[in-house]
């Protein structure tokens, strides 16, 4: 938990309980349900939480913001970024059903109001929402193709509406299609962790400016 005070020393009471809460939580969870690497479990705040909060960085959500947490597995990033945003809603779906009872479990045992969770693929969701935010659950061309439909035209953020995606090591070739309309953050410039290193965050405004040609 210290390591969150280390980069964000203004949360409140409540958000300070909810993230001190998020440790016990996914130790009994991952013990009946493994949703994270029991090797990794005991750098959840580092590993998962934080990086999660990487988002948080670089765009401060205005209150009734939609964003979609797609291919959530146990929560990551949308559970963290929930406690951080509570007048936000968030939307985490997953196609593995026990995924989603892990997020259903942690999001109603720290009372996160803000939270919805369902299992469902994309491919035949009709919801739109302002962003979708992921911790790189395929390769971006295919994520790209997944959520072209599923962002909102009218924007009210400070960034226009779109991706965040959460990635790490190599990934040039995936985007190379994507080089002129993509932005790029170093995740190491906001965390100082080893861990950290190679993590980038890639943003990608609204898909409805990209014309897609080769995955169709």
């Amino acid at each position: 938990m210290e390591i969150i005070l280390k980069y964000f020393p203004d949360l409140t009471e409540e958000q300070r309980r909810q993230f001190v809460a998020l440790y016990d939580l996914y130790i009994d969870w991952n013990a009946k349900i493994n949703v994270i690497s029991r090797k990794d479990i005991e750098n959840l705040y580092e590993h998962h939480v934080l990086h999660s909060l990487g988002i948080a960085k670089i765009i401060n959500f205005r209150p009734g913001t939609s964003i979609m947490d797609l291919g959530t597995g146990g929560g990551f990033p949308g559970i963290p970024l929930a406690i951080m945003f509570p007048e936000v809603d968030f939307f985490l779906v997953d196609s593995i059903g026990k995924k989603i009872k892990v997020v259903e479990g942690v999001a109603g045992a720290l009372g996160l109001k803000n939270v919805t969770a369902r299992q469902v693929r994309v491919e035949t969701m009709k919801e739109k929402f302002d962003f979708i935010v992921s911790r790189a659950v395929t390769a971006f061309p295919a994520f790209v193709s997944l959520t072209r439909n599923r962002i909102r035209e009218s924007s009210f953020n400070d960034l226009a509406n779109g991706i965040l995606y959460l990635k790490g090591g190599d990934f040039e070739e995936e985007i190379k299609d994507f080089r002129n309309r993509v932005s790029i953050y170093n995740i190491p410039d906001f965390f100082e962790e080893e861990f950290f290193e190679t993590k980038k965050l890639i943003y990608m405004k609204n898909l409805k400016y990209f014309l897609l040609t080769i995955w169709e």
